[in-house]
């Protein structure tokens, strides 16, 4: 019996399924890379011209004030002197957090608009008290994304050093507590916070952002206390002196 040659194998069919499947996937990938791009390059490109925008703010802070002289130690300078608020979206000070890294430094914005001054860096609560004032001076800035200033917030321990520049001179709070709570939860940008209408007796900053990480589920919130303060003319902190980020 003769047998038949076999056929040759015939070409794959494709289906629309594996088609639309390829495509996904594809899809997929691109998607993987724009979020890698957006949370990770994209932050580190954004954060670094912050801190160029943030050193050059403190050059011009600095060269408004007095030459800085050679202090004592020992000096004290009384009372913080406190501007008024600025106008909405003007930057006004500078924020130093050296547990956020050496050459961390970041401008501070009136207002909290998240379309254009949370872009740009750190703003601050309009209503709320400014640095060195008796009350809460609240500020709120992104985790992620647009720089994400305050990216490493949770990492904060106790002690740590918040420094705040202003054309009056610099402001030194402490961190201390830290706490979650449901966006709306306003009073903690009250005076005292949580206890709206008590009167303040202490000078304290509030740090704000979303969580957990690429969520607004939650807010998380960053206590200082004020500890001193001194003139722009007696030049930065030592902290920042010895890492020459104070621009005076």
């Amino acid at each position: 019996m003769t047998r038949r040659p076999d056929s040759p194998p015939g070409r794959p069919r494709i289906s629309v399924v594996g088609v639309i499947g390829e495509l996904l996937i594809t899809a997929g990938v691109f998607v993987f890379l724009f979020l890698g791009w957006q949370l990770w390059l994209n932050d580190i490109v954004v954060g670094s011209a912050q801190r160029e925008d943030a050193m050059a703010f403190s050059r011009e802070l600095g060269s408004a004030a007095p030459p800085a002289t050679p202090l004592d130690p020992d000096t004290e300078f009384g009372e913080p002197v406190v501007s008024p608020a600025s106008a909405e979206t003007v930057a006004f000070a500078n924020i130093y957090i050296p547990r956020f890294g050496d050459d961390y430094v970041r401008t501070i914005a009136e207002g909290v608009d998240a379309s254009n001054v949370l872009r740009s860096g750190v703003g601050h609560y309009p209503g709320t008290q400014m640095p060195g004032e008796v009350g809460n001076f609240a500020v709120a800035a992104h985790r992620t994304t647009y720089g994400a200033p305050f990216n490493r917030i949770a990492e904060l321990t106790v002690g740590d050093r918040i420094y705040v520049q202003t054309s009056d001179g610099w402001y030194t709070y402490a961190f201390r507590s830290m706490e979650y709570v449901l966006p709306t939860a306003i009073e903690v940008l009250e005076p005292v916070p949580h206890a709206p209408g008590m009167a303040a007796s202490e000078r304290i900053i509030t740090l704000t952002s979303c969580n957990p990480m690429l969520s607004a589920a939650e807010r998380i919130i960053a206590y200082g206390v004020f500890e001193d303060w001194q003139p722009a003319s007696a030049g930065a902190p030592e902290e920042l002196a010895e890492l020459n980020l104070g621009g005076t």
